[in-house]
């Protein structure tokens, strides 16, 4: 038997596929993409604002005459509700323009 061929088995090296290379690669992610992450994470902090709020006067929206109208009509009648309904309503509108206008600044 010496004359026979003896041959020896080699170790046989694994194969990659490509699904294996891709879990490869998605369990480890490069550098490049850490950084990227980490410049993400900063840019989303976001310190408070130093800008100053507007006056209260620029706050106020101009209102139109059905609005004003509306607003003196109400606060005539809260006006005459809390004395009885005793006076005239002439008066208590009087008083309802003049808390509007105060209230609005003109």
């Amino acid at each position: 038997m010496s004359d026979s061929k003896i041959t020896e088995k080699k170790p046989v090296a694994k194969k990659t596929t490509a699904k294996a290379t891709a879990t490869k690669v998605a369990a480890k992610p490069s550098t490049a993409t850490v950084k990227k992450t980490a410049t993400t994470t900063k840019a989303k902090t976001v310190k408070p604002s130093t800008a100053k709020a507007p006056a209260k006067a620029k706050a106020v929206k101009k209102i139109g005459a059905e609005q004003r109208y509306k607003m003196v009509e109400m606060a005539a009648y809260y006006i005459a509700e809390r004395n009885g309904f005793e006076g005239s309503p002439s008066d208590y509108w009087i008083q309802a323009e003049a808390q509007i206008e105060a209230m609005l600044g003109k």
